[in-house]
C-alpha cells in the first residue's frame, strides 16, 4: 500500500465552505487527486484545550464554533462516520504518551468539516479529530506527531488545520487579497523552513515577525503536526497552495508524499460578517 500523503491546510474563515474561490478548488483538487484514504485523522486548530483526546464516538456530531455567520452555515451538517476502534488503536499506539477516547463531548469543528467539504463532499470516509493539548510544550506536539506517522502505512490520512499566519486583531476584512509585510516575511519563512530542515520549525519562534503572525499558539500548533510527520521518515513538506487574505491569515498549504504542483492564488477567500468584530468569530 502507497504511503498515505499527510497535509496541512491553511483554512481561513468558516464561510470558504459555501463558496466556490481558488482556495477551496485547490481542496478540491486535492480530493481528486490524491489517493482515498480508508479514513481521516485531522488535527484541528479550533479543539485546543487542556488535554489530548480523540473523538471516538460512531457518529460524530458537526459543531458550529464560530459567531455572526449566515444561518445557512449553522444549518451545514457533514455527516461523516467516526471509526471507534481506530481510535483505540491510536491510543495504544502513541503510548507512553496518554490520549484519552472522547465519546460524547466533541465532534467535527470547522476547522475540519470546511476543509472537508471540499475534498470530500460526500461525507462517506470516517472522520477522527485529536485534540490540541494546551498546555504541553510545542516539543511534545513533535513528538505525538511521530508517534502517529505509522498510521500512514496503514491507509489514514493525516490532516493538520490551521493557519501559519493568523492575527484576528490585525484582520480587514474588507481587504480580501489583501496581505500585510510582516505576514508576507512570516509566511515566506516558514515555507522556506519546511523545504530546508523541517525538524528544525521550533526556530520559527524566534523570528522576528513570529509575535504579530502568531500571536496566539492554537492555529500555528497544527503545522507542527505535520512537521513531526516529515521527521519520521526524513522527508520534507512542500508548499502545495501559496495565498493570503484580510491582511493577517495566510492561506498556505503543505503536503508530504502529495506530488501535486504548487498553486499560488490572489482569488479572495471568503469573508467574514459585518456585525460583528473579527476576533469575535472565532475562525
Amino acid at each position: 500500500m502507497r504511503k498515505m500523503p499527510a497535509l496541512f491546510i491553511g483554512h481561513g474563515s468558516p464561510m470558504n465552505t459555501l463558496e466556490q474561490n481558488g482556495y477551496t478548488e485547490a481542496w478540491q483538487a486535492f480530493g481528486r487527486h490524491l489517493p482515498r484514504p480508508k479514513a481521516l485523522l485531522v488535527v484541528s486548530a479550533h479543539w485546543y484545550f487542556g488535554a489530548t483526546a480523540i473523538t471516538a464516538m460512531a457518529k460524530p456530531r458537526t459543531i458550529h464554533d464560530f459567531y455572526g455567520f449566515p444561518q445557512a452555515l449553522f444549518d451545514f451538517q457533514y455527516p461523516a462516520p467516526g471509526d471507534a476502534d481506530l481510535a483505540s488503536e491510536i491510543v495504544e499506539l502513541v503510548k507512553p504518551q496518554w490520549l484519552g477516547l472522547d465519546v460524547d463531548q466533541w465532534g467535527i469543528d470547522h476547522g475540519t468539516w470546511s476543509v472537508l467539504a471540499h475534498m470530500y463532499p460526500e461525507a462517506d470516509i470516517p472522520v477522527l479529530q485529536l485534540s490540541i493539548n494546551a498546555l504541553r510544550p510545542l516539543d511534545y506536539h513533535l513528538d505525538l506527531a511521530t508517534r502517529l506517522a505509522p498510521l500512514r502505512e496503514q491507509g489514514v490520512m493525516i490532516i493538520a488545520s490551521g493557519n501559519v499566519v493568523h492575527n484576528l486583531q490585525k484582520l480587514q476584512w474588507r481587504q480580501q487579497e489583501l496581505a500585510y509585510d510582516w505576514a508576507e516575511r512570516f509566511d515566506d519563512a516558514v515555507v522556506d523552513q519546511l523545504m530546508q530542515a523541517p525538524g528544525d520549525v521550533l526556530r520559527m519562534l524566534d523570528h522576528p515577525d513570529y509575535g504579530l503572525a502568531a500571536p496566539t499558539p492554537d492555529h500555528f500548533i497544527p503545522l507542527l503536526y505535520l512537521t513531526g510527520l516529515a521527521a519520521a521518515d526524513n522527508s520534507k513538506p512542500e508548499p502545495l497552495l501559496r495565498g493570503h487574505t484580510m491582511g493577517a491569515i495566510s492561506m498556505t498549504c503543505f503536503g508530504l508524499d502529495a506530488e501535486m504542483e504548487l498553486r499560488k492564488t490572489s482569488s479572495c477567500a471568503a469573508k467574514l460578517p459585518e456585525g460583528v468584530p473579527p476576533d469575535q468569530t472565532n475562525i
